[in-house]
């Protein structure tokens, strides 16, 4: 395979571990902004490393999913390593062998999606792990893959974009580098060579707030303000006037489902890589005085869509009930919305940066929402205030389930 020059950082991440200066770390760090080339030479490096300094022996390679892994790192190791390794993968098995000039060692592959996955790395003896995308694993997985690093020479390998500050990898390794004796490499997309400058500025476009400063100024900082500033900022830019009657496209409804609390739903017609909300439909109980029934929520569906071929009915996951009426009508293919919040947030404000969403100005409660809805300050996590947020979450349920694969929207997957 052909590479790109090198830079001074990305030739420190490769290396680390042969040189005079560096050698000495147990681990490796690299955090900061997507696209600066931290996965492409952290995992060359931990393959140069391993193969190296080792035989015969086991390793682990983690991602937050294997499928996220497969995708970020063992799809392109055989690229970026053609011609200098043998790979082959027995994918039933979740293991990667890699020989060369009479070596072998064995690589598992891990999914650190939540606290029970610890319970998958158990019992192991290994030689060295890399965490890619560590900070969106949970402490007491990344804690039990290090403490099975137990062979003389071990060493941890740890890359991530930042969240927030109060992080437990923040806190507990970014901060105490020094203490952990860790060698800390922080990336911009300036450290990316062979990034063209007009993709650093569509990245540079995509972001706004919080993401902008994570994702491509690298920093660890604190979610405030509004979620979705770059609506509440300019509303102008977001919202279309005029008839929708003529519009053609593919249909979807997306819905956020409420019995108590209001109960969302919008109608949006996507075409030529932009998704227009053209209307919407609102019911809050306590307004209204009365509760209303999933067969009344299922006739006001009909009726809503009346005149149009909808491909999908997007919901609310948790309303199962709703979910099982949908169904048994037959009319409608009904989905459940993948309903991770800061991941959709995320594709969500990216699209909107975008220019890919637009909101008819008859959504009045979508563009009501958008200028309310905020980040808890108060808490130390990323997290939403839960009011001003029923159109905001049938808006990133669409986002998140519809738009990321039909836009084939590569730019929301996070990585180096």
């Amino acid at each position: 395979m052909h590479y790109e020059p090198f830079s001074q950082k990305q030739l420190a991440t490769l290396c680390w571990w042969n040189w005079d200066q560096y050698k000495q770390h147990d681990a490796l760090i690299c955090d900061g902004s997507i696209r600066s080339g931290k996965t492409l030479s952290m995992s060359v490096g931990f393959v140069l490393w391993s193969m190296t300094q080792f035989s015969g022996q086991n390793f682990a390679i983690s991602g937050k999913t294997i499928e996220s892994l497969r995708r970020n790192v063992i799809l392109q190791l055989p690229h970026w390593l053609e011609g200098l390794f043998v790979l082959s993968e027995r994918r039933s098995e979740n293991l990667l062998t890699i020989t060369a000039g009479g070596r072998t060692n064995r690589y598992f592959l891990f999914g650190g999606r939540d606290e029970s996955s610890y319970a998958l790395i158990q019992g192991m003896t290994l030689a060295g792990v890399l965490f890619d995308e560590v900070a969106l694993m949970p402490r007491s997985f990344v804690e039990q893959a290090l403490a099975r690093c137990s062979v003389g020479g071990s060493r941890f390998w740890f890359n991530c974009n930042p969240e927030a500050p109060s992080h437990w990898f923040y806190e507990e390794w970014i901060l105490k580098a020094q203490e952990k004796n860790a060698l800390h490499l922080h990336f911009t997309m300036e450290d990316n060579l062979s990034l063209p400058a007009e993709i650093k500025r569509r990245y540079e476009s995509m972001y706004s707030g919080v993401f902008y400063d994570r994702y491509i100024r690298g920093e660890w900082v604190v979610a405030e303000g509004r979620v979705y500033r770059q609506f509440a900022d300019n509303p102008d830019a977001f919202i279309l006037h005029g008839p929708t009657t003529g519009m053609d496209g593919q249909f979807y409804i997306s819905i956020d489902y409420g019995t108590i609390n209001p109960f969302s739903m919008g109608l949006w017609c996507v075409q030529n890589k932009r998704a227009t909300r053209i209307k919407e439909w609102y019911y809050d109980s306590r307004k209204e005085s009365r509760q209303k029934t999933d067969e009344e929520y299922y006739e006001a569906l009909e009726a809503f869509t009346q005149g149009y071929y909808i491909r999908k009915v997007i919901v609310d996951p948790s309303a199962a009930s709703f979910l099982e009426t949908i169904r048994r009508h037959g009319k409608f293919s009904a989905w459940d919305a993948d309903n991770d919040v800061l991941d959709g947030i995320r594709v969500t404000s990216s699209l909107l940066s975008a220019g890919m969403i637009q909101i008819h100005d008859s959504c009045k409660d979508a563009i009501r929402e958008f200028g309310l809805y905020r980040w808890d300050e108060k808490k130390h996590s990323d997290t939403v205030l839960k009011e001003n947020d029923h159109a905001m979450d049938d808006i990133r349920y669409f986002c998140y389930t519809i738009l990321a694969r039909e836009f084939r929207w590569a730019e929301w997957k996070r990585g180096g």
